[in-house]
């Protein structure tokens, strides 16, 4: 992926993101709280007793469906709400408390704190007297509450990713493959009685893996609200094998095999250092591989200024507004603005880029009306009269818009 984001994901193939959910949640199949239930879940529902392997398919295709009607709704609704969600993400604020909550649940993932029902619940979940295709579809159901101190912390990052997406249906299929992900193993044993290996410390290995797959996404928003952060990022070779080298340090210095419970204070060190450099190493590299190789020369100036100049030179116009939680910005950014073609064209406009991040700014809000502008990505094209020649409000190749550039004159 060229880009770290599940937003990208489902903008560019609702199937890759599917695809990634799917490998989401069998991971989380294989972590400590829901691998160790494998085999005793199965017996609850008494695939482990079906009298023939069909019959042990169908208790266990009930069991997956009713995790599948538990998760699946979650994303449609997500997708639902993502305009709520996207409009949100303008707000600095908001975007430091999705960053936290997001670091918080690698937290979780670590060891920091654990995110459970009350005992008397889940003991009563487990013990559920489930015979039968109606009851193994009631455990289904009840297994993602069960197993919510692993599925929670990755659950909400999938469902914050579907809410910024703002597609019910990529948000249902996403949720339908976490689902059928997660619900993988247990339909295996059930329907061929497979022996899975002991439990063993390679489930907690999986937990780090995940709690830094948290750890970057959270640095991810923190950096939508601080963008400043990761202005010095550039995709270069230097930065990129580096940064790799970095990665493969942290994890043969303890990222993943050590373990934060362990009483010696060198191996809760270890573990440290390792998990954070992996962490910032990961997120370094994935922020310069999304970073276009070449960019065009934008002016980042308040737009009566580009166009006092516009009108001095008597030069056309190209007006980008953008913002930092925009997946199709950074589309245009990577794939049409830095196009060779594209960016020698540009050369004879009065290139702006006009940050709505912050669209409650008055100075932003004015241009936005000003130009009719109601959503984002918005590119507009003016003649060196200030006639609207061109708009585009979506993600558009290098082609169409080397062909609008050129009809400007």
């Amino acid at each position: 992926m060229s880009s770290f984001d599940f937003q990208s994901a489902v903008a560019r193939s609702p199937l890759e993101a599917a695809l990634v959910a799917l490998i989401g949640g069998i991971l989380v199949s294989l972590t400590p709280c829901v691998y160790p239930m494998i085999a005793i879940t199965v017996s609850v529902f008494g695939a482990n007793r079906a009298q023939s392997r069909w019959q042990g398919a169908g208790l266990s295709a009930a069991f997956v469906l009713g995790i599948v009607a538990m998760f699946t709704p979650l994303g449609v609704a997500a997708g639902l709400s993502g305009s709520l969600f996207g409009a949100a993400l303008q707000n600095r604020w908001v975007l430091l408390l999705v960053s936290a909550v997001f670091l918080g649940m690698a937290a979780s993932l670590f060891g920091a704190f654990e995110v459970a029902l009350p005992s008397s619940i889940t003991n009563r979940l487990a013990s559920m007297n489930a015979l039968g295709a109606r009851g193994a579809f009631g455990l289904g159901l009840a297994c993602g509450l069960i197993a919510a101190p692993c599925t929670g912390p990755v659950l909400t990052g999938i469902l914050t990713w579907i809410a910024q997406t703002q597609s019910p249906f990529g948000g249902g299929l996403a949720m339908l493959a976490f689902s059928l992900g997660l619900g993988l193993p247990f339909f295996v044993v059930g329907t061929f009685a497979v022996h899975l290996p002991k439990s063993g410390a390679w489930m907690l290995h999986i937990k780090s893996v995940l709690a830094m797959v948290m750890a970057v996404v959270g640095l991810y928003y923190l950096t939508m609200a601080f963008p400043v952060l990761i202005a010095w990022v550039r995709r270069s070779d230097a930065l990129i094998w580096s940064s790799l080298a970095v990665m493969v340090l942290g994890v043969l210095g303890g990222a993943v095999h050590r373990d934060f419970g362990s009483p010696s204070l060198k191996e809760k060190i270890m573990k440290s250092v390792g998990a954070s450099s992996t962490t910032l190493a990961a997120f370094t590299l994935l922020t310069a591989l999304s970073a276009p190789p070449r960019a065009l020369e934008w002016l980042h100036v308040p737009y009566e200024e580009a166009r006092a100049l516009a009108l001095r030179e008597e030069r056309p116009m190209l007006v980008d507004f953008t913002a930092t939680w925009c997946g199709a910005c950074k589309k245009l950014d990577a794939e049409t603005f830095s196009d060779p073609e594209v960016m020698k064209e540009s050369q004879r406009f009065v290139a702006v880029k006009v940050d709505a991040t912050n669209d409650e700014d008055p100075q932003v809000r004015e241009v936005m009306q000003k130009l009719s502008v109601v959503g984002l990505p918005t590119v507009v094209l003016l003649s060196p009269d200030g006639a609207e020649s061109g708009r585009f409000t979506d993600f558009v190749p290098p082609s169409t818009m080397l062909g609008s550039l050129r009809a400007v004159r």
